[in-house]
């Protein structure tokens, strides 16, 4: 099932609160919604940056409440390890596997098109 137009709208809304937040960090963004092909499927990574020497793999998850739970929660095990096959032909296809990379998650809770809560996971999860 596809996600619904506000849905869509919700998550590029919280994708631009997260670079700003990043760029704050002294972080530097190398990609935005970077896709290939696993196999029958195609993955993505919403953000790939840059901090220090750490290429930083990152999961934006928002949503317009915490009703069902917070938005971190959403990144389960199997969301992390398509994140984790990303990951591996992102450094192959850069030629960037002999670099430091992590995980991270940033959940937004947005309300009327204002940021509630925004948290940034550093090393949510490993490889």
């Amino acid at each position: 099932m596809m996600p619904s137009r506000n849905k869509i709208q919700l998550g590029k809304k919280g994708e631009r609160v997260a670079v700003q937040l990043l760029k704050s960090e002294q972080m530097s963004i190398r990609e935005l919604n970077f896709r290939c092909h696993l196999g029958e499927v195609v993955g993505e990574v919403d953000i790939i940056a840059e901090d220090k020497d750490a290429i930083v793999f990152i999961e934006v998850k928002t949503r317009s409440n915490d009703k069902f739970g917070s938005p971190e929660e959403a990144v389960g095990y199997s969301k992390q390890k398509k994140l984790v096959q990303v990951a591996m032909h992102y450094l192959q296809k850069e030629q960037l596997e002999d670099r430091i990379c992590r995980f991270d998650v940033i959940s937004i809770i947005m309300k009327n098109n204002k940021v509630e809560r925004v948290d940034h996971i550093v090393d949510a999860f490993s490889a």
